[in-house]
């Protein structure tokens, strides 16, 4: 992308990463950006898509829409994620293709490679051993994006690339009560055990109440304590001193590597200008640290004394996923947003979500 003119469709523009890669966008320069929303466009919808790519031209697609959520949302949903993911990646990245778009980025998920990959999981791990079950049906879509971008540039030309995240966060998370990845429920959860240990019941209230009203789920309880209860947040008093206990899912012993949303903006517009390669390339810090680890430096941060447990019921899910970006370094990219100062971005933008 070297004329600023160029004309520019960001799909999934109202998600996390789509709205960074927005920012990004504007704050280099680019003029020419087109964007709709599902109300206007549904990517699903082969038809809508043609006539849109017909109409707009684009010169460059950096495609991050997508179904999303967490290990539960992803288990209880399975059928959703694969069928509207493989939707929207056909239509898009096939009219790509169709109406001459110059490049195209892809956007695909760690939780493509094998549950027990070896570590740090190089791009050369996809499709090396079985996938974490939890999540295999968002998996097998984002893997079929990733082959769809490889077989179009070797069938047609195409140039387009796909970039793998690690775990991401940021400004516009999802803090669904239930469907969330864990970065945001920990921020959630941390954020509601801080003011039930600080006795903030007015803090808590606006919380339930934006809850109830913005999500239609059994998380929205109908008492305080219930609806507390069921985020794993309880007290007791004993002799008029309170106790509060946050309990978190698992075991607390999972690794995870963390990425800001503007950083990984940042690097997939570093590799629409560098990067053209059928293999997939990983997008990562390139260092991570326990849940428990992130648990409790969350804590600090946030302020909250109370104890955090851990329930070791919950699934765990993939032991550790740590991604080897060594490629992305070798081409002179490194992230930028420190851990402490990000989980301080992602709680001022919990606060005033709407």
């Amino acid at each position: 992308m070297v004329n600023k003119a160029d004309k520019i469709y960001v799909a999934g523009h109202r998600g996390m990463v789509g709205s960074a890669i927005k920012r990004a966008l504007e704050m280099n320069g680019f003029v020419n950006l087109i964007c709709r929303t599902s109300a206007e466009i549904n990517l699903m919808d082969q038809q809508m898509v043609a006539a849109f790519f017909k109409t707009e031209k684009p010169n460059y697609v950096f495609l991050t829409a997508a179904k999303v959520g967490g290990m539960q949302a992803n288990d209880t949903y399975s059928a959703d994620f694969l069928y509207e993911n493989l939707m929207i990646q056909n239509n898009v990245i096939h009219n790509a293709y169709v109406h001459g778009v110059k490049k195209l980025c892809f956007l695909g998920s760690s939780c493509i490679y094998p549950k027990l990959a070896p570590q740090p999981i190089k791009e050369e791990h996809l499709l090396s051993g079985s996938l974490e079950p939890t999540n295999e049906a968002y998996a097998i879509a984002k893997i079929a994006g990733i082959k769809m971008c490889e077989m179009y540039r070797k069938q047609y030309g195409c140039d387009f690339i796909s970039a793998m995240p690690c775990n991401l966060y940021g400004i516009g998370d999802n803090y669904h009560p239930e469907n969330s990845h864990v970065f945001p429920a920990f921020i959630r959860k941390i954020h509601l055990a801080k003011c039930l240990d600080e006795g903030d019941e007015a803090e808590l209230i606006r919380i339930w109440k934006r809850e109830k009203k913005k999500y239609a789920c059994k998380e929205n309880a109908d008492t305080l304590e219930g609806w507390l209860a069921l985020s794993g947040i309880t007290q007791t008093k004993i002799n008029h001193q309170r106790s509060t206990k946050l309990t978190l899912w698992g075991s607390g012993m999972p690794c995870r590597e963390f990425l800001f949303s503007d950083d990984v903006a940042d690097a997939c517009l570093f590799l629409m200008q560098n990067y053209s390669n059928p293999m997939p390339i990983n997008v990562g810090s390139g260092s991570d640290q326990t849940l428990a680890e992130l648990a409790a430096q969350m804590a600090e941060l946030i302020a909250y004394k109370g104890k955090i447990c851990w329930d070791g019921i919950h699934s765990d899910g993939t032991p550790r996923k740590l991604m080897d970006v060594s490629r992305l370094a070798g081409l002179g990219w490194t992230k930028k947003t420190h851990l402490n100062d990000g989980i301080m971005v992602a709680y001022q933008n919990f606060l005033s979500s709407g």
